[in-house]
C-alpha cells in the first residue's frame, strides 16, 4: 500500500482555520479591552470569574503601552473561559442605551430650534402634544433665545430653553 492510499484511507479532520481561530482571538482581545477601559461598575454586571476580575484590577495598574497591549492579550485568553457572548450582550445593551439616550437628546435638540426658528406654529404643537407645558414660560423663553441668536451672544437663554423641554419630558 503506498503513502497516496494510506492518507486516503485516514478520516480528516477539520477544525477551525487559523484564521477563524485570530478573528475570534482578535475579537476576545477586542472585548478584554473594552472591558479594560470600562469601570468595576460595569465588570459586576458582566458576572466575571475572579481570574479575570484580578486582570482586570492589575490593568488599572499598567502605564506602558507595551504592558498594556501585552496585557491585553492576556485577556483574550482569559476570556476563552468566560461566557463572551453575555459579556458582548451587556456591551449592546449600553451600547443600545447610549444611542436611544443620544436619539432623545436630537429630538429635543429639534423641538428647540424650531420653537425658535419657527416660533408660534411650533409652540402651538408642543402645546399639543404636551398641554402640562407652560405657554407664558416658554414664548418668554422663545423670545430671548432669539434676541440672543440675532445679537451673536452666548446661547444661554437656548441651553435653558432646552433644560424646560427636557423637563416637560417631551419625546
Amino acid at each position: 500500500m503506498s503513502d497516496e492510499q494510506r492518507d486516503n484511507d485516514l478520516p480528516e479532520i477539520r477544525g477551525p482555520s487559523k484564521s477563524a481561530v485570530k478573528r475570534e482571538m482578535l475579537a476576545l482581545q477586542g472585548l478584554g479591552q473594552r472591558l479594560m477601559e470600562s469601570g468595576p461598575r460595569i465588570w459586576d454586571q458582566a458576572e466575571l470569574s475572579t481570574t479575570v476580575r484580578d486582570a482586570l484590577e492589575e490593568s488599572r495598574r499598567l502605564k506602558g503601552n507595551i504592558a498594556l497591549r501585552r496585557h491585553v492579550r492576556r485577556l483574550g485568553k482569559l476570556l476563552r473561559g468566560e461566557d463572551a457572548e453575555q459579556v458582548q450582550t451587556l456591551f449592546n445593551r449600553i451600547d443600545n442605551a447610549h444611542a436611544q439616550d443620544m436619539g432623545r437628546f436630537h429630538r429635543l435638540e429639534r423641538w428647540r430650534d424650531r420653537l425658535i426658528g419657527e416660533g408660534d406654529a411650533a409652540l402651538e404643537e408642543m402645546l399639543a402634544v404636551c398641554p402640562d407645558a407652560d405657554r407664558q414660560r416658554l414664548r418668554q423663553m422663545i423670545r430671548s433665545a432669539r434676541k440672543e441668536l440675532e445679537g451673536g451672544k452666548a446661547p444661554a437663554a437656548s441651553r435653558k430653553l432646552f433644560k424646560y423641554i427636557r423637563e416637560l419630558g417631551l419625546e
